[in-house]
């Protein structure tokens, strides 16, 4: 075990992670089942992670589970701050040539690597732009297997597409002038990595990561706690020029139950709580979605729009079997669809108003291209889906057959609720409730005719969302199959269009575009939702729902 350590915790037949050779002079915390006993002034902030963390290694940053530990161990070369704007990191400035084809990134120097093993003296080296080069070819080496290496595919030229040109200088070309390209460097995935950890430990590395992030793993019992500490060497400072961050560490439970996690929240044992079990929402929020009277004080609410689009999907290829002959490969029915949903309503009882409904196009609001504004969307109008029943042949339904909505178990209620009305308008639903996992294949083989499904943006660009709907990409990202000539013209352009409000226009129009043809039925703009202890302070939600620790601290 660890000397002198910040937190001690439970030990299982998982061995715990220790670098704590270089971690000194922490103060202990002790816990005892769930109870967690608070023996110093040290500022730790709590967390649960239902769904458990599978890997730190950045390469494999696909979800959420992922994304918040692998951001406060490493750094990318740039980030988005809370106006999805991009802003410097390990890179402090860049060029771009006119062509907008190389992006020439000049480096902070300084940034060193956490303490470890794999370097000489167990000490930390230098940051270069060798490892940036490394770390993003690493990406779309095969032999790596990246869940990320669709994000350069067809927009980085491979051959010489990453290069250091000295120590502090590192070089980006493209095969085509790419807009979102730096909103891209920004994700987990292009996390800056060190050559020697990847090789020393292999397919360990996911459990011994080694980045420049503001904190370091200290230790982590798979399935029981993970546990971060302060990186005293971190690089950045506050404006008055204090040394961030400002906790001394992080401790990731992972009760895999929400009930459970709201449940040690409620009892302080835990900072903060993303999202809240259902059978709890009404205990603590109004159906206006603001805290109820007798937790004022208590507890803080905070909710934010973030770039995330919750939706059901409708599989449109007219050559797969499952879609000839079927009533969904009309459009007057999907349209009919959109129409049948009170989405109002639904937003009010199922999620306490957590969420904007989804009444313009499918691109959430927050960007600059402004889509929700602009973009005319479907509202309820079941006399406008009646008629568009009769239109395509179906009055009052009669002759449709029953359509099967494939959902995961925390969102049934949610479909059910959405097939009673469209049943209202004559069109019968049956709801089936599978495992994610099972749902996530079916989709990506094209075998699910209607589904649940949702959008976060991996970057804060609307061409992120309209990739879902261009005929030349697989799913994922193009889950429903969608082809249509027009559309994919204005895609193409968009990707070589240098004025960003000829683009955003684009956008908008290839977005009203899907919104006629209606492969989907957007439900609802997603916001981000935490509960948070009173004593927190400097921490907020933000649109991409990242957990951001730098600047957050702990007051008595």
């Amino acid at each position: 075990m660890i000397a002198n350590k910040l937190i001690k915790h439970k030990t299982t037949n998982i061995p715990a992670i220790n670098v704590g050779f270089f971690i000194t002079g922490l103060a202990v915390f002790f816990i005892t089942g769930c109870s967690l006993k608070k023996t110093s002034d040290k500022q730790v902030f709590y967390y649960n992670e239902s769904t458990g963390t599978a890997t730190l290694d950045p390469a494999f940053a696909k979800n959420q589970s992922i994304m918040w530990p692998v951001h406060q161990l490493y750094n990318t070369l740039v980030e988005i701050d809370s106006g999805l704007n991009i802003v410097p990191s390990v890179a402090k400035s860049w060029d771009i040539s006119s062509d907008r084809l190389t992006y020439t990134f000049h480096l902070r120097t300084g940034i060193v690597f956490h303490d470890n093993e794999v370097f000489p003296h167990g000490k930390g080296r230098e940051l270069t732009a060798k490892d940036v080069a490394y770390s993003l070819q690493r990406i779309i080496d095969k032999t790596t297997a990246s869940s990320g290496a669709w994000i350069f595919n067809n927009r980085v030229d491979t051959s010489k597409g990453f290069k250091a040109l000295d120590d502090s200088t590192f070089q980006l070309t493209l095969l085509r002038p790419f807009h979102p390209i730096m909103g891209i460097l920004s994700m987990q995935y292009c996390s800056i990595v060190p050559k020697e950890a990847v090789e020393k430990y292999g397919k360990d590395f996911r459990r011994h990561p080694c980045g420049t992030g503001p904190f370091q793993l200290a230790s982590w019992d798979e399935g029981e706690a993970m546990i971060l500490h302060k990186n005293d060497h971190y690089w950045e400072k506050d404006s008055s020029g204090k040394s961030l961050p400002y906790l001394d560490a992080v401790k990731i439970s992972f009760f895999d139950n929400k009930a459970t996690e709201f449940l040690q929240f409620r009892q302080g044992e835990l900072s903060f709580i993303n999202d809240i079990d259902p059978s709890f929402k009404d205990e603590i929020l109004t159906k206006k979605g603001e805290l109820r009277s007798q937790w004022a004080g208590k507890i803080l609410l905070k909710k934010h729009p973030y770039l995330n689009t919750e939706y059901f999907g409708i599989l449109v290829d007219e050559n797969n079997p499952l879609v000839k002959n079927t009533a969904t490969g009309i459009k007057a029915v999907r349209q009919a669809m959109n129409y049948a949903i009170n989405r109002q309503q639904l937003m009010m009882y199922m999620r306490n108003s957590i969420g904007i409904p989804a009444e313009a196009g499918f691109v959430p609001g927050g960007l600059p291209s402004r889509n929700t504004e602009l973009v005319k969307g479907y509202h309820y109008d079941p006399a406008k889906a009646k008629q568009l029943l009769a239109q395509a042949g179906f009055p009052d339904g009669k002759g449709l057959p029953p359509i099967k909505l494939l959902t995961i178990n925390i969102y049934a209620d949610i479909a059910s609720f959405a097939a009673r009305q469209l049943e209202e308008v004559g069109i019968p639903v049956k709801v089936e409730v599978i495992q994610k996992s099972l749902l996530l294949e079916q989709t990506a083989k094209s075998q699910a005719l209607f589904f649940r499904g949702s959008w976060i943006a991996d970057y804060p660009d609307a061409e992120n969302y309209m990739a879902m709907f261009y005929s030349k990409n697989p799913a994922p990202p193009n889950y429903t199959r969608y082809k249509n000539p027009a559309f994919d013209i204005l895609y193409e352009k968009a990707l070589l269009e240098n004025n960003d409000s000829v683009r955003y226009q684009l956008y908008r129009d290839m977005d009203q575009i899907v919104i006629n043809d209606a492969p989907v039925l957007p439900i609802w703009y997603d916001m981000a939702f935490h509960l948070v202890q009173p004593n927190i302070k400097g921490f907020y939600p933000n649109a991409l729902n990242l957990l951001e620790l730098r600047k957050t601290s702990i007051f008595r």
